[in-house]
């Protein structure tokens, strides 16, 4: 499983030719870096007597990051998977016209099927960067930076994955279709890029002077 190997040894083969893990793999990963900083977030707030007003809601915005977290690490492989069917249709043989239109209609579905990773990162990562937001604005002040870093990790983590939805719905015969995922990945992608740089750029007039 890509998400148990060590950080060397996944950038490795994510260097390579090797299909996977590729956007996909590394979108999720990136996600679950930017809410584990949001988590860091919460672990430097809990336990703080300045920030006893907020403790439990802090400590049910951390549960729900360890769970997306995990989650998102899932993706990395799951990513892959959705594209096996996609991967192995490339190969399928197109010499008659039986043959290619046999291997149009298996492509059409391996399309569809290799977005279904992709989409999910996107919505999970909207949902962390609605979560680092909450960590942002309740959390300690002394971790303010983490939380501004891990909204920018999940934005790219956002837009990075729905390039892996657009070069599929590129390839799609049925426009309609292809439409629709468009259209599902612009508005998740608009959502979640507005709020993540309205956090980064609130984080960042905090620590800067003047």
């Amino acid at each position: 499983m890509f998400r148990d190997k060590t950080i060397k040894d996944f950038t490795d083969e994510l260097a390579s030719k090797a299909p996977v893990p590729g956007g996909g793999g590394a979108s999720a990963l990136a996600g679950a870096l930017g809410i584990a900083l949001g988590n860091m977030v919460g672990s430097l707030t809990v336990g703080k007597k300045k920030y006893a007003d907020v403790e439990d809601d802090i400590k049910a915005l951390m549960k729900r990051a360890g769970t997306l977290r995990k989650e998102l690490l899932d993706c990395i492989d799951e990513d892959a998977a959705c594209f096996e069917p996609l991967a192995a249709a490339y190969s399928l043989p197109a010499e008659t016209d039986e043959e290619k239109a046999e291997k149009e209609e298996v492509m059409e579905k391996a399309l569809e099927t290799a977005c279904k990773g992709p989409f999910s990162i996107m919505e999970k990562a909207c949902e962390a960067i609605d979560i680092i937001g909450e960590f942002a604005e309740k959390g300690s002040r002394l971790a303010v930076s983490d939380a501004g870093a891990g909204a920018a990790l999940c934005c790219a983590a956002l837009k990075a994955a729905s390039l892996n939805i657009y070069i599929n719905t590129k390839m799609m015969k049925n426009r309609g279709t292809a439409a629709a995922f468009e259209e599902k990945a612009d508005s998740l992608t608009e959502e979640g890029s507005a709020k993540a740089d309205r956090i980064f750029e609130t984080v960042k007039g905090s620590l800067r002077k003047g």
